[in-house]
C-alpha cells in the first residue's frame, strides 16, 4: 500500500461524519517511515493534516505530507492548514486533488509553493474525487448530491407481480447499502416505500463506527405516513416533505416527533426541485434515493439524480404487471435517456453491481 492509499483510506473512513465538510486523510511520512495519520474531525475540530501533525511520533521537520484534497488556506471553524503546514517545517506536501470549493481552489497549493514547501500532484484523483463527490456539488451550487439506488432482477424487475421484493439482493449487497446509508448524510424515500415495506431507514449490520443515523426524507404528497411506521420510531431525525396534505394529517405528525415542511407544486404534489433546494439548505449535502419506482422516475424527469447504483441479481421474475425500478414520465425517445460515464462493474456474492454518472448533472 503506498502512502497515498493509505490516506485515501483514512478519509473513506469518516465519509458521512464530518459533513458538510469533506473527509480527507493525511499520511506524514520520514526517513521511509509513517511517523502521523489524521482524517477530518466533526466539524469545528482539527483537519486531516492538523490531526497527523499533532500526533506525529517525532519532529515533522523535514517530513512530507501525504494528503487526498489540497490543504485549506481560509479561516472557517479552524485556522488555515497551510499556515500550520508552512510552520511545522514539513519540507514536502503530495496532495491528490485540489480542493474544488472557489474560495480556496489552487490558493493553498501557491501559498504552501510561496513559502518554498516542495508540492506534488501525488496521483489517486479518481479516488479522491468520489470521496468527496457530495462536497463538490454542495459547496459550489449549494445542493445535494442524489445517489439513486436500487436492486433488481437481471430482467429489470423490482418485485413480483403481487408486490414481492424481500429479497431480491443477497445478504452481502443489503450490508453494502447500510454502508452507503452510513456514508449518507440523509435517505430518501417516497410514502409508497414507507406503506408497503414499513422499512427501518437506518444504518445497522455493524457497517462502521455508526456516530450518527442519516436524516430520514419521505416525499409524501398527502401525508399519509402511518403513526405507527417503524421509521418514525428509530434514532435520528425523520423530514417529511408534503404538498397539499391536510392540516390535522400534518399535525399529527408533528406531534410524533416528524419535522414536516411544505413544498406543492403542479397538481398539489411535491415541487421535487425545491424540495432538493430546501435540502441544500438544511446543510444536507448528500442523499441516498432508496425508491419507489415512481419518486426515481420524478427525479429523473427532472434532471435531479447525480449517481446510480444498481444491484443486478441473477433472477428472472418476468411479469407484464412487476415493475420496473424508474417509472413516471420517462423519455420518448433513446437520445432523451439518461446515459452514464465514469462505469464500475463490481460483483457482491452473486450480483452484479454497476455504478456510475449521469451524464450532464
Amino acid at each position: 500500500m503506498s502512502y497515498m492509499d493509505r490516506a485515501i483510506e483514512l478519509a473513506k473512513s469518516n465519509i458521512g461524519i464530518v459533513s458538510p465538510n469533506p473527509s480527507v486523510g493525511a499520511v506524514l511520512v520520514k526517513n521511509g517511515h509513517i511517523i502521523g495519520e489524521g482524517k477530518t474531525q466533526v466539524p469545528g475540530n482539527f483537519h486531516a493534516e492538523i490531526v497527523a501533525i499533532n500526533h506525529a511520533k517525532e519532529d515533522v521537520y523535514g517530513s512530507t505530507l501525504y494528503t487526498t484534497l489540497e490543504p485549506c488556506s481560509h479561516f472557517g471553524r479552524t485556522p488555515p492548514c497551510v499556515d500550520t503546514i508552512i510552520n511545522s517545517g514539513i519540507s514536502k506536501v503530495s496532495y491528490s486533488i485540489l480542493d474544488p470549493n472557489p474560495i480556496v481552489n489552487g490558493k493553498g497549493i501557491s501559498k504552501l509553493k510561496d513559502a518554498g514547501i516542495n508540492v506534488e500532484v501525488g496521483g489517486k484523483s479518481s479516488e479522491a474525487s468520489e470521496i468527496i463527490e457530495a462536497y463538490a456539488k454542495f459547496i459550489n451550487y449549494k445542493i445535494p448530491f442524489l445517489t439513486a439506488k436500487f436492486a433488481m432482477s437481471l430482467d429489470g424487475k423490482i418485485a413480483t407481480k403481487t408486490g414481492e421484493s424481500k429479497w431480491i439482493s443477497s445478504l452481502d449487497s443489503r450490508k453494502y447499502v447500510h454502508l452507503m446509508r452510513s456514508n449518507s448524510d440523509a435517505v430518501m424515500v417516497g410514502v409508497n416505500t414507507i406503506l408497503k415495506d414499513n422499512p427501518l431507514l437506518t444504518s445497522r449490520y455493524e457497517v462502521k463506527n455508526i456516530i450518527k443515523q442519516p436524516i430520514r426524507i419521505i416525499i409524501d404528497t398527502y401525508a399519509r405516513t402511518p403513526l405507527n411506521s417503524q421509521v418514525l420510531n428509530q434514532p435520528g431525525e425523520t423530514l417529511i416533505i408534503v404538498g397539499n396534505a391536510k392540516e390535522k394529517s400534518c399535525d399529527d405528525l408533528t406531534k410524533s416527533g416528524v419535522k414536516i415542511v411544505r413544498m406543492p407544486g403542479k397538481n398539489g404534489k411535491v415541487d421535487l426541485i425545491n424540495a432538493i433546494n430546501y435540502i441544500g439548505s438544511q446543510n444536507i449535502t448528500s442523499v441516498l434515493v432508496e425508491g419507489g419506482s415512481i419518486l426515481l422516475g420524478s427525479l429523473f424527469d427532472d434532471s435531479l439524480i447525480d449517481k446510480i447504483v444498481a444491484f443486478i441479481s441473477p433472477r428472472i421474475i418476468g411479469g407484464i404487471e412487476a415493475k420496473s425500478p424508474v417509472e413516471n414520465k420517462g423519455v420518448d425517445v433513446l437520445k432523451n435517456s439518461n446515459l452514464l460515464k465514469n462505469i464500475k462493474v463490481n460483483q457482491i456474492d452473486n450480483d452484479v453491481v454497476i455504478s456510475g454518472y449521469v451524464i450532464g448533472n
